[in-house]
């Protein structure tokens, strides 16, 4: 079996987009020939388009390619571009009616939800109970019998980004550098600013390191809360809302370690072999989309309403969110201290 153009459909959020890349590694290897275009969501090209060999288009799913008349649109896009075979990772309606629609000879997807069963030519179980969120993606694989060699996502940095990362590391860094995300989409993965002011003015205290605070579109406002209670705001290396998805990627490969939260940006350090500290509450472990390595830790708590969600959600259901304020400040500078003196 051969394939000359291979279509990846991944539209969902960043952490999905990367965690498919495996996929998109093993397909390259078996069809070395073929030409493989990755379908991602309005936002995230730049991130990918430096992977040798690949081609990258986006959707613009809530603006430009939304309803009808932009899905029409971008549905002829792709019927023209004479795709052979289409994978599809992602398990929206959707994404079912535009696998459904595309012509396509071969389409792999999962064979749930129902609807799926209808819209793809080949379908297998994700097996969620079972595996972890790389391994699931990999089982669209099996329908074409291609043989799985890696798992690690390959992140390739924009050459730029990688430059301008290096200039300001020149300028304004001395010795390990601390980097810290408070925002998330979800609001109860959010650790309190106040827990991770508290971390900052320990590292400050009895480390002495450097500490950078990032913060993405959105995250603004969690930045300049954790900003206005540490002790010496001076001190930190405020990088929130000044760099693009290819400069947070390139930043977060030169850090010593990074505390986060269970968000995409932790997908972008841990696969770059950045050590980690990720904090989870309403999600877990078992769900499959933690940092993977030895140098990644997630901490968590042991609670009988966990998860309660795949997401987490807008606000706890029991109304406590003791998931995340039961991970303490102390707990999390413990963590961190044994990961900067081993060093990256």
């Amino acid at each position: 079996m051969s394939f000359k153009r291979i279509g990846i459909w991944q539209t969902a959020f960043l952490g999905d987009a990367v965690l498919t890349l495996p996929l998109l590694q093993n397909l390259a290897r078996a069809f070395p020939r073929a030409e493989m275009t990755y379908f991602v969501r309005k936002g995230l090209g730049p991130l990918f388009e430096p992977t040798p060999g690949l081609q990258v288009q986006e959707m613009d799913k809530y603006g430009r390619d939304s309803g009808p008349l932009g899905l029409g649109r971008f549905l002829t896009s792709i019927r023209t571009q004479g795709f052979d075979l289409w994978i599809s990772p992602h398990a929206s309606f959707r994404s079912a009616v535009i696998s459904a629609l595309s012509g396509i000879p071969t389409r792999i997807g999962y064979d749930s939800p129902g609807f799926n069963r209808a819209a793809y030519t080949h379908t297998c179980s994700r097996l969620f109970a079972q595996l972890e969120e790389i391994e699931r993606v990999l089982q669209l694989l099996s329908p074409i019998s291609v043989p799985v060699r890696e798992t690690w996502p390959g992140l390739y940095l924009h050459p730029r980004a990688r430059e301008k990362a290096g200039e300001f590391w020149a300028k304004h860094t001395a010795g390990p550098v601390l980097g810290v995300h408070p925002g998330t989409t979800w609001a109860t993965k959010k650790w309190p600013g106040t827990y991770f002011a508290g971390v900052i003015d320990m590292i400050h205290d009895n480390l002495g390191i450097q500490v950078m605070l990032f913060a993405g579109p959105g995250e603004e406002q969690a930045a300049r809360e954790i900003k206005n209670l540490v002790r010496r705001p001076d001190l930190l290396l405020d990088l929130s809302g000044r760099l693009d998805l290819p400069g947070l990627a390139a930043f977060l490969h030169r850090l010593d370690c990074y505390l986060c939260n269970d968000s995409g940006p932790m997908h972008l350090a841990w696969t770059q072999k950045t050590p980690v500290v990720a904090l989870f509450g309403p999600t877990t472990r078992s769900l499959g989309f933690f940092p993977r390595g030895e140098h990644s830790t997630v901490l968590e708590t042991d609670l009988d309403c966990r998860p309660c969600g795949l997401h987490g959600g807008r606000s706890c259901s029991r109304g406590h969110h003791r998931c995340m304020l039961d991970i303490t400040p102390q707990r999390g500078f413990e963590e961190l201290k044994g990961k900067i003196h081993a060093g990256k």
